[in-house]
């Protein structure tokens, strides 16, 4: 059999682009299928992430107003300006790292991290210095850092089977059936999956669900350095490289170079703007993307970026629906939420784990890192997150210095 051929960067042609013309049915399909996975994806996670913060209903609609609206303006720009399928998301990462770092903080103090974070991420895009800047901070303790966050999470999804056994194990089996058969469908048919169960088991609340516009509720920020320092670094962290980092990486495997730069200032920017109405990181997206930068979407990769409008279009949608998402979340029974989260998130907390002990050199200062982050500790009030980047740097600098002295 054949493989396809990779598909070659959108250059200037001698037809004048048209947006009407060069979209499909597929480009349509496509656009929804990215929007879809990322939500179905993440939606519960945001949602405990908000939770964490102490946020009632209408702020937790705000937060996904924020984050669907800055996803859908963003994609649109970047999209319609480079011709290509650029799709931008929220941090989900980042959304599970505040799911464990903000209980106890005032929500002032959380939108004082999500600005400082994005502020940050503007910076690396204004300046360039994001590929130097990510250089400097190692892969694996990274990668540790990120999986160490995301260990809570794979627990409570096995912990949901001492609670419902049923529930959780359709949901699980599911979840392996269709990673091997549709694999880019895994996560939206594990939560339809998940649905009928629950349909069937009596514990769905439809009446929880109550369709209405979203409405921007704004927190005016305030800033504690301790906050700044344990929520604020470690976001920045997280998104940058776990998220722009194999977004920029996905656009590269379909052929495509944008100018990188400007799409990281332009997401940190978006961030500055939404972060007081719950907007806690915008980046490249990867996964999601995927669907609208390959062949799926369109044979011409030059046409492709009609998906990525398409995309913004659900986004916008989504966005402006963001209390009639949260309340169908509230309409999930609990068990149900927590598997999706965590099924979405076993195959991060897999490739993390496998970037952070793969290099040998590297793995004592990983296995530190990820230990310390998972622990929870938060001495000073500082996150776990930051303290164990610290104890990974520190023990990479001191096998460093051993190996120079021995060299000596």
């Amino acid at each position: 059999m054949s493989t396809p051929s990779r598909p070659t960067p959108p250059t200037a042609t001698a037809t004048r682009p048209s947006l009407w013309r060069d979209s499909s049915l597929s480009t349509l399909t496509a656009g929804f299928i990215a929007v879809l996975i990322g939500y179905s994806s993440s939606a519960a996670i945001i949602v405990q992430a908000a939770e964490a913060a102490g946020a009632s209903q209408a702020e937790i609609g705000s937060w996904l107003w924020a984050l669907g609206i800055g996803s859908g303006v963003t994609t649109l720009l970047f999209s319609l300006r480079y011709r290509m399928p650029l799709l931008t998301a929220w941090s989900t990462p980042g959304a599970a790292l505040l799911a464990t770092s903000l209980p106890g903080l005032p929500m002032s103090e959380a939108i004082g991290a999500f600005l400082f974070s994005s502020l940050l991420i503007t910076l690396c895009g204004v300046t360039g210095l994001f590929e130097r800047l990510m250089h400097r901070l190692p892969r694996a303790l990274a990668s540790a850092m990120l999986a160490g966050v995301l260990l809570r999470f794979g627990l409570d999804l096995v912990m949901t089977v001492e609670h419902r056994l049923v529930l959780p194990l359709a949901m699980g089996l599911t979840y392996l059936l269709a990673k091997r058969l549709w694999p880019r469908y895994a996560i939206p048919l594990v939560l339809a999956v998940g649905v009928l169960v629950a349909q069937v088991q009596g514990l769905l609340d439809l009446g929880a669900i109550t369709p209405a516009l979203a409405v921007p509720a704004y927190t005016a920020p305030s800033f504690e350095l301790g906050t700044l320092i344990g929520v604020g670094i470690p976001l920045f962290v997280v998104t940058m490289a776990s998220q722009n980092l194999p977004g920029v990486a996905a656009l590269r495997a379909a052929g495509y170079q944008p100018p990188i730069s400007p799409l990281i200032g332009g997401t940190g920017f978006t961030g500055l703007i939404l972060a007081p109405f719950g907007g806690f990181a915008l980046n490249l997206a990867a996964i999601s993307a995927a669907v609208c930068q390959g062949p799926e979407a369109h044979y011409d990769p030059q046409r492709r970026y009609a998906a990525g409008v398409a995309a913004s279009g659900f986004y916008l949608l989504l966005g402006l629906f963001g209390a009639t998402v949260s309340s169908l979340f509230t309409a999930l029974p609990g068990e149900l939420v927590v598997a999706i989260a965590g099924l979405a998130l076993l195959p991060t907390l897999g490739a993390s784990l496998a970037d952070a002990l793969g290099d040998a050199s590297q793995r004592d200062a990983a296995l530190l890192t990820f230990l310390v982050t998972a622990s929870g500790i938060a001495p000073g009030g500082i996150g776990a997150a930051f303290w164990g980047l610290v104890a990974g740097l520190v023990a990479l600098g001191i096998g460093h210095w051993r190996t120079a002295g021995k060299g000596a």
